[in-house]
């Protein structure tokens, strides 16, 4: 399936490697990579992410990546990345609606 990402996951996605840079940019660089790397394994298995459970959607699943919620629409015959949160935040439905 082909993968699409939001603009604001991809903001979220560099916001979160930014913070990790910080401190450890070797670790800020493996962390997208294996980010990005799991979010291509789900393009091969797309309902392999949970439902999120705050939605109880089938359409609306996620993957869990460290600390970070990679969430991910299932659309026709594409997977749209819609946000990469960290597991502390709440989710924002208002967000997913508009990707």
């Amino acid at each position: 399936m082909k993968i699409v990402w939001a603009p604001l996951a991809v903001d979220r996605m560099e916001e979160a490697v930014r913070f990790i840079a910080q401190d450890k940019p070797d670790a800020a660089r493996s962390w997208a990579e294996q980010l990005l790397a799991r979010v291509d394994q789900v393009a091969q298995f797309p309902e392999s992410g949970r439902i999120v459970p705050e939605l109880g959607r089938d359409d609306i699943r996620e993957i869990v990546h460290g600390s970070h919620r990679v969430i991910y629409r299932l659309a026709g015959g594409e997977i749209r990345i819609l946000t990469v949160r960290h597991t502390a935040r709440l989710i924002d439905e208002d967000e997913l609606e508009g990707s």
